[in-house]
């Protein structure tokens, strides 16, 4: 991992375009995600769709590609039959996807006579809740130390930042155990840089209840943290959120919320309907409040990611 071309991307304060939902967009091109393993299944099972996911949202605009590595744990892959090794080889081949649907999209470029663009690919690595597969992180409170999930995290971390991922995206960190055991990381991860973005219940809080500035203070200042913000959160929350962690720190702030919908774990399925879209207003009025990469994430399409580009622009 090399990062630093997305470093000097923050520095310069450039406003970020980020994808939308990867798992949205593979639903909407047939993909079944009803298994544990969510997205980090076709990982094995259809890699093709993932290349034509990602190059669905840099098509939209997007220049950055968060990876399908999500929910791929050591421990996920080991209850289906793949041993450490299979693990490994799946979790490099998630930013060797994003990658070759980033080539795919500078071609186009090329060929349409557009000027180059300069895209990165961000690995995920998603929380613990993730793994138990049962919506935890949204719940946060694991009953685990700073210390285990410290070990949780360690491996596929260093993994992933091994590879030409350009910066590794920790997301829908639900407490500030897990953001303190990450922040804690980092520095021991050979080339590893990061952005922690949090899930949060409210405009105030973690999904773990745990006040948001607790969360960012966790992380700030720490070495190898780039960026931090929120994820997978009802947009009508966004606002309050920036400027509270605006109030908390000077790095950059990153924040892609949901569609605002409900995840059912039990059915895992999103249930409800979306109340505060993430639409050009929404981009505009977190830029504004001091937000420097947006996107969204689950039940966010390309699409939508699309009309964002100009508010982020500041265009119309």
């Amino acid at each position: 991992m090399d990062a630093t071309a997305f470093r000097t991307a923050l520095d310069a304060g450039e406003a970020m375009l980020l994808d939308g939902g990867l798992s949205t967009q593979l639903e909407a091109q047939g993909a079944d995600l009803s298994d544990r393993l969510w997205s980090a299944r076709l990982l094995a099972d259809d890699p093709a769709a993932i290349v034509a996911a990602h190059l669905a949202f840099f098509r939209s605009g997007a220049r950055v590609a968060t990876t399908a590595s999500y929910q791929a744990t050591f421990e996920g892959f080991a209850a289906r039959g793949i041993d450490r090794g299979g693990a490994e080889a799946l979790l490099r081949r998630s930013v060797e996807l994003a990658g070759q649907a980033r080539s795919l999209a500078a071609a186009e470029d090329s060929a349409a006579g557009r000027p180059p663009v300069r895209r990165f690919v961000a690995a995920s690595v998603g929380p613990y809740g993730a793994m138990l597969a049962d919506g935890s992180e949204y719940r946060g409170r694991y009953g685990r130390t700073v210390a285990e999930l410290r070990d949780f995290h360690r491996d596929r971390m260093a993994v992933l930042a091994s590879t030409d991922a350009d910066v590794l995206a920790v997301e829908t960190i639900p407490e500030v155990e897990e953001a303190a055991a990450v922040a804690e990381l980092l520095p021991q991860v050979e080339g590893a840089a990061a952005w922690v973005s949090f899930s949060c219940r409210d405009g105030a809080h973690l999904c773990s209840g745990a006040p948001v500035e607790e969360g960012v203070a966790a992380v700030d200042g720490r070495p190898g943290v780039l960026a931090v913000g929120v994820n997978c959160t009802a947009p009508e929350h966004l606002d309050e959120l920036v400027g509270r962690i605006r109030a908390a720190t000077p790095l950059p702030i990153v924040v892609y919320p949901n569609s605002g919908e409900g995840w059912d774990a039990a059915a895992r399925r999103w249930t409800g309907f979306g109340r505060d879209r993430v639409d050009p207003d929404a981009a505009r009025r977190w830029r504004g409040l001091g937000a420097g990469l947006v996107g969204g994430c689950c039940r966010v399409t390309p699409d939508q990611i699309a009309a964002l580009a100009p508010a982020l622009a500041g265009g119309a």
